[in-house]
Parts: C-alpha cells; sequence; structure tokens
C-alpha cells in the first residue's frame, strides 16, 4: 500500500466571519467560510474549484492572514505541524508561501515591474527572473515598463513570475491565467507541475477547472464555503460516476464540452444558509435528513465527501 507523504499544510473546520453593522449600531457577524477542510502535500498541485463567492480567494487570504480587520476566523490552520499564527504568517509570506494574486492591482504602480519581480532577496534574482519572463513571452524590454504599460496578460505573467522566483515551498495562485492565451496558460501550468515535481506544493484557484484536471493532483470543490468534495483529479477525468457529490457532477457537467448543463437554482447568500446540507436547495437527490443537518466529511472511494447518499 502506497504510504501517503507528510502534510504541508492542513486546515480543519476553518470558518471566516466578518463583524458587520446590521441595523443601527447592531452588530452581526456574516459567516462566508464554514467548516472547511483541505490538506495540501509536498510534490502535489490542489487545484481549488467552485463557482463565485464559494470562498476560494477567501481561503487564500486566511492563510497568508492579510484578511481585513474585521475578519473572525476559528479553526486550525497547520503548516509543517506548527500552528499558522498571525506571527508565523508574517514570517513565512513571500518566503516560503508565495501568492499569485488574482488582482493586477497588486503591482504598484509607480515601480517598474522588473524591480518588483525581483523582490527584495539579497543577492537580486534578476538572472533566474528574466529567464522567467523569457519562458512567459515577455520582450526584453518588459523590466523597464511600469504596470499601466502592460497589457491584463502581460501583467498576469509579471505576477506568475514573482512567485516563482522564489524559493517558496507552498505557491498561491489565485486565477492566475485569466487574460493569458491558451498557450501562455498552459505555460504557466507546466510550471507549477515542474515546482511540484521538484517537492513543492501548489494550491491552484481556478475556474479554468478543464485545465487544472490535467496538471493538478487532487481536487478540491467549494460550495457556499465550505468543502464538499476532495478528490484525485484523474476522477474528474473520468466524468460524473467517479465523482461522489451532486454538485461535482453538476459542475462537470456545466463545462462546455460536457454539454452545458445548468442546475437550478442559486448558491445561497453568505446571509442565508440553509439549515442543513447548503446544497440541499438545489440537489435532486436530498432527504429530509439533508435539509435538517449538515452531512460530516466522510471517506468514500478514495476521496473525502460531505454528503449523506455518496457512495
Amino acid at each position: 500500500m502506497e504510504q501517503k507523504k507528510e502534510t504541508l499544510l492542513e486546515i480543519h473546520n476553518l470558518s471566516v466571519s466578518f463583524r458587520m453593522y446590521d441595523h443601527g449600531l447592531e452588530q452581526t457577524n456574516l459567516r462566508v467560510i464554514s467548516d472547511l477542510h483541505l490538506t495540501v502535500r509536498p510534490g502535489e498541485i490542489v487545484a481549488v474549484a467552485g463557482s463565485s463567492g464559494s470562498g476560494k480567494s477567501l481561503l487564500a487570504s486566511a492563510i497568508l492572514g492579510i484578511l481585513p480587520s474585521n475578519a473572525v476566523v476559528c479553526g486550525h490552520l497547520h503548516y509543517k505541524g506548527r500552528e499558522l499564527t498571525g506571527q508565523l504568517q508574517k514570517e513565512l509570506c513571500g518566503k516560503e508561501i508565495a501568492l499569485v494574486p488574482q488582482s493586477v492591482a497588486f503591482l504598484d504602480p509607480l515601480m517598474k515591474v522588473g524591480a518588483q519581480a525581483d523582490g527584495h532577496y539579497r543577492p537580486k534574482l534578476t538572472e533566474k527572473r528574466r529567464k522567467l519572463f523569457e519562458r512567459f513571452h515577455l520582450p526584453g524590454h518588459t523590466e523597464d515598463l511600469y504596470p499601466f504599460q502592460l497589457s491584463g496578460g502581460m501583467a498576469r505573467r509579471v505576477l506568475v513570475s514573482a512567485a516563482l522566483v522564489t524559493d517558496a515551498e507552498l505557491i498561491i495562485a489565485d486565477e492566475p491565467t485569466p487574460g493569458m492565451s491558451l498557450d501562455q496558460a498552459l505555460e504557466a501550468l507546466r510550471m507549477f507541475r515542474e515546482m511540484a515535481d521538484e517537492g513543492k506544493a501548489v494550491i491552484l484557484i481556478t475556474h479554468d477547472i478543464d485545465l487544472a484536471f490535467e496538471f493538478a493532483d487532487t481536487v478540491a470543490v467549494f460550495y457556499a464555503g465550505t468543502t464538499v468534495e476532495t478528490a484525485p483529479a484523474s476522477d474528474f477525468k473520468k466524468g460524473p460516476a467517479a465523482l461522489r457529490h451532486p454538485y461535482s457532477r453538476a459542475l462537470w457537467e456545466a463545462l462546455p464540452q460536457n454539454g452545458f448543463r445548468p442546475i437550478p437554482g442559486f448558491q445561497p447568500y453568505a446571509g442565508s444558509l440553509p439549515k442543513g446540507c447548503l446544497f440541499a436547495p438545489r440537489c435532486p437527490y436530498k432527504t429530509e435528513k439533508c435539509g435538517n443537518q449538515i452531512p460530516p466529511v466522510r471517506e468514500v472511494r478514495g476521496g473525502e465527501v460531505r454528503c449523506y447518499r455518496a457512495k
């Protein structure tokens, strides 16, 4: 039996709420992530999939400790067996943990992009960064440009280069490929794959899940702020019969190449979550138990799923 690799990042029962004013001066906590689970091991790419508003980017911010001051975080986050406290997050961010941010606004508008991608390292990593720019087909003069002089796709390639130039053991790539051509997106994913094959770990947050299936080892499916299924990427290639959760199967069937079949209804808003299973209002297989109790995470056919009816 194959022995599992050691865990690099382990997340259990993660919840994220935002303290807000509701009526007048009355404060309330708006929970946007609930009881989320995720495990990341060295040498793996874990793709995080799900619709907009499912909590994917908030997970990245929670890991890095860059949530706004009104955020309340509960649960367990451990990096190499150590609790990921605020102090440890500051020590690791940009060194052992690197982020490819979703927004190109993360680039400093007053600084040339070459110097930004080099980072604050001593000695400078300029030659390594130039090779990355070359692999991404960024012209040599790109390093002397300011962010406003870049196209959206060029800016994203600069952001990816800035993360890959580090010696980080964990890369969190939050929607790294929009604005890139197919060839450029494939090159970025190949580079993430190379890093994983060298023993690094990658969390790939993406809407391009059909591309992610080709490069990821594991796919974690998010819905309404929680993990509903974690499965080998190979299961998503096999088709819906290999998947465990009704939402994972619906996500697969909604892809253009698989018929583009949407499911009725909408993902629930964070302020009005259903009592039981979060997917129950849209699920064709729901029972009375599904509507009243939140299913626990359990192992099914080599994956993890949050569903009473999964087999």
